[in-house]
């Protein structure tokens, strides 16, 4: 049987179920305990918002679980349903203008440059794709006007949603996760009395779709995606929903699925799209769909949650955290955050990194997109932002906790976009700049486009490229694989080239600098970001040529090459300190004439944190100027930038400062009811940046040794922490009482020797490759 409706239809039809059974007409009795699982999120009534629902996750294939009693929702994500299709956006007029916006910023005329960017520079078109949704699923059950018991809650360690309650003397049961081993979302309905579930299933988009129903007991959405700034859709995509029943009833209508009087029902969810990569388009997603349908439906149920959950185990209980607990864990999660302010909660610290590296693994696993602005989590066809991957921090503050919260594979996406990237990236170096190598801007999507974009007061950026070099370098130093950086090496090398061919002379010290260029999204005093040799372009052009040298010196290739980036490291500008003792955010000390004095980005602290170039021992002066700008620039901001001022004060090793920051991050003007960071609106990298922060408290491995409890703050007396990645290849395992280091154990990967500091005393060690060993008592005094 095959009955077709248009989506926007079935959209229609089930908005007005949500609104006549939804949530508003039942009546919520009773009180269900928290589950037995600490590591949960968990709530005593469904989700009415977005932010409300549950995520589940399998790096490809997503969705937000809301919990209702009359109607179910889940709405669907799949990370490759983008806007658009394969496209250029280089600028031809680009590469004949630079040279005069060159000249506009060396005289002084900012905003004359920054119009003749506008005009002659910036991208065709000036945006960039959005990340859209595949749409829902619907289950619309009986009325019913009073319900006990019940509870929502995702369990982080089985990454499983699930919802109870008891109705008219029944308990229902519904669990649902996201399978990474079968890419497919499975969802199974029980109730403690036979023949109690009955329900009506339908799916809608807000994208041009069509449903079908094939024979009584598949759903098929199809649909393609949609048109945005001038470039047309070119993708084709499908979602399949496959019920099975035991016991009762499935019948199929012109717009949905029914059964009646079910057992106990299982739904397989597929979703795929046409894309291949960011050249191809031609993949058939009703063949994908209908193969994992096909393979999935032959399985247990049991089996399949226990092959799903045995993977996210193997990469989430890698690490475990204990900071104590008090009776605040007792509350559902939603009351935690509205009273975490004035609460005694330490627990909660510990579900916020747990819930950060879920998410991660979540969202971002080896052959995945990258984990993108709000991760794989978005209900709209044009998000904020776009939903894209804004590479001048948020991009890579998704994956700050990867390496040191041992989830080292979920940074595989990333460095796959980082090799697709170096091919359109090369075509913009060329045709913009006339350059070899290549370059990134301040955004990209998933076609991979580099040009400047949205505006020249945020697009014309140029050093986006080199950042996310810097997590190349991270996974070596993390992993120490030399066969991951001969591969790796060859990206880092185009982005250097790019600078050695674009980097000009400035005329008061004839420093080499960029330009033009911008310290991101913050206005100098003369009206505009646009600028040359902003201090964090030096910062991280110095990294890239520090990391290249050093990788050529690994590797033994290119001894030229490394000669001439060390010449032209040398004329860099230097990281300067101002007239107030502040870190200098341009190359003139223009700081205290800003316009936002609290401005949410601290660009020119990029050499405090991620970098290394600004340490307390090595660069008191400059770690010092570096708190001038944190407490002029404040605690509180968005939520993405709330966590950046964590890590940089646990850097500074303030540990009660940055716990007094964390509050503000997990207040509720900063963490949605399901946790979810809000800027707001939501976005992920105040999630990962806040878990980062909290391993960055812990333990810190960037200045040549490993440092034990730098920043331990006080009201985090007592516990222990397993499982943290350092950089020379270990993992490490610290406990502590009274607010003093007791244990402490390292295991090496590699067998390399490690210098490890807990205060002031430091201890040489040697362990041999996968083995472990006590240090604790060559560092307690």
């Amino acid at each position: 049987m095959k009955l077709k409706i248009r989506s926007a239809q079935i959209g229609i039809v089930f908005s007005l179920a949500s609104v006549a059974l939804g949530v508003a007409a039942t009546e919520f009795t009773g009180s269900a305990p928290p589950p037995a699982e600490p590591m949960s999120l968990w709530y005593r009534q469904p989700a009415k918002q977005w932010v409300e629902a549950l995520p589940i996750g399998n790096g490809r294939l997503g969705a937000m679980i809301f919990g209702g009693v009359s109607e179910e929702r889940l709405q669907l994500n799949e990370d490759t349903l983008w806007a658009g299709a394969p496209y250029d956006p280089v600028n031809p007029d680009a590469k004949a203008a630079l040279p005069e916006v060159r000249r506009l910023v060396f005289d002084g005329k900012y905003k004359d440059a920054a119009s003749l960017i506008s005009s002659n520079v910036l991208a065709r078109p000036v945006r960039q794709m959005p990340y859209q949704t595949v749409g829902s699923l619907f289950l619309s059950f009986p009325e019913t006007t009073n319900v006990e018991n019940y509870r929502r809650d995702l369990n982080l360690d089985t990454a499983v949603a699930s919802v109870s309650y008891v109705a008219n003397g029944v308990k229902f049961t519904r669990e649902v996760f996201s399978s990474p081993m079968d890419q497919v979302i499975v969802m199974r309905l029980t109730a403690d009395r036979k023949s109690a579930i009955s329900f009506t299933a339908g799916m809608n988009s807000p994208l041009p779709a069509t449903v079908e129903t094939e024979s009584s007991d598949t759903l098929v959405l199809r649909g393609v995606n949609g048109n945005a700034y001038g470039v047309k859709g070119a993708l084709k995509f499908q979602a399949r929903v496959k019920v099975v029943a035991t016991g009762g009833k499935i019948s199929a209508s012109a717009n949905s699925l029914s059964v009646t009087n079910a057992d106990s029902v299982t739904l397989f969810i597929a979703a795929a799209t046409s894309y291949r990569n960011f050249r191809d388009v031609s993949a058939d997603p009703e063949t994908i769909a209908k193969k994992q349908i096909a393979a999935v439906s032959r399985k247990n149920f049991d089996k399949l949650l226990k092959a799903h959950s045995a993977e996210h185990q193997r990469l989430f209980q890698r690490a475990s955290l204990d900071l104590g607990a008090t009776d605040a864990m007792k509350l559902p999660t939603d009351e935690r955050i509205n009273q975490f302010p004035d609460a005694n909660d330490p627990q909660f610290a510990t579900l916020y990194f747990q819930y950060g590296r879920y998410l991660l693994i979540s969202s971002s696993r080896p052959g995945t997109q990258p984990a993108g602005l709000q991760g794989i989590w978005n209900e709209s066809t044009n998000p904020p932002w776009g939903g894209k991957y804004t590479i001048n921090i948020n991009t890579e503050m998704n994956y700050w906790p990867a390496e040191p919260c041992n989830l080292a594979e979920c940074v595989e996406p990333l460095i796959a976009m980082v090799n697709d990237l170096t091919e359109t990236g090369a075509r913009t170096a060329k045709a913009m700049y006339g350059a070899r190598g290549w370059v990134t801007h301040h955004n990209t999507d998933l076609w991979r486009a580099t040009a400047p974009i949205d505006g020249p007061n945020s697009g014309m950026w140029p050093t986006g490229g080199a950042w996310l070099c810097k997590h190349l370098w991270d996974h070596y130093e993390f992993c120490g694989d030399k066969n991951f950086l001969a591969k790796a090496y060859p990206a880092m090398k185009g982005a250097a080239e790019f600078f050695l061919d674009t980097l000009v002379e400035e005329p008061k010290h004839k420093w080499l600098v960029t330009n033009p260029s911008l310290s991101p999204e913050n206005q100098h005093p003369f009206g505009t970001p646009v600028c040359a040799g902003p201090t964090m372009d030096q910062q991280i052009i110095r990294d890239l040529f520090s990391n290249c040298i050093r990788a050529g010196e690994i590797l033994g290739v290119d001894a030229e090459f490394r000669k001439q980036l060390e010449a032209t490291r040398a004329r860099l500008a230097p990281t300067q300190i101002g007239k107030a003792g502040q870190l200098q955010e341009w190359l003139e000390d223009w700081d205290a004439q800003a316009k936002d004095q609290k401005h949410r980005h601290i660009s020119h602290l990029y050499g405090l944190y991620p970098s290394a170039q600004i340490t307390l021992r090595d660069t008191p002066e400059l770690a010092q100027a570096a708190k001038v700008t944190l407490n002029t620039r404040g605690d509180i901001t968005t939520g993405w930038a709330i966590a950046w001022r964590i890590n940089c004060w646990a850097r500074l090793h303030d540990g009660d400062r940055t716990l007094g920051i964390i509050k503000h991050l997990f207040s509720p003007s900063r963490t949605y009811p399901n946790m979810f960071d809000a800027h707001p609106p939501f976005q992920i990298d105040g999630n990962f940046g806040g878990a980062s922060g909290i391993a960055e408290m812990l333990l810190q491995s960037n200045a040549g040794e490993i440092e034990l409890l730098p920043a331990l703050p006080k009201e985090w007396p007592s516990g222990s922490v397993k499982g943290l990645r350092a950089r020379g290849g270990f993992e490490v395992s610290l406990a502590w009482k009274d607010g003093k280091l007791t244990e402490a154990t390292i295991q090496s990967l590699n067998g390399n020797p490690c210098k490890v500091r807990y205060g002031e005393k430091v201890a040489e060690v040697k362990i041999a490759a996968g083995k472990t060993k006590s240090v604790a008592k060559q560092l307690i005094p």
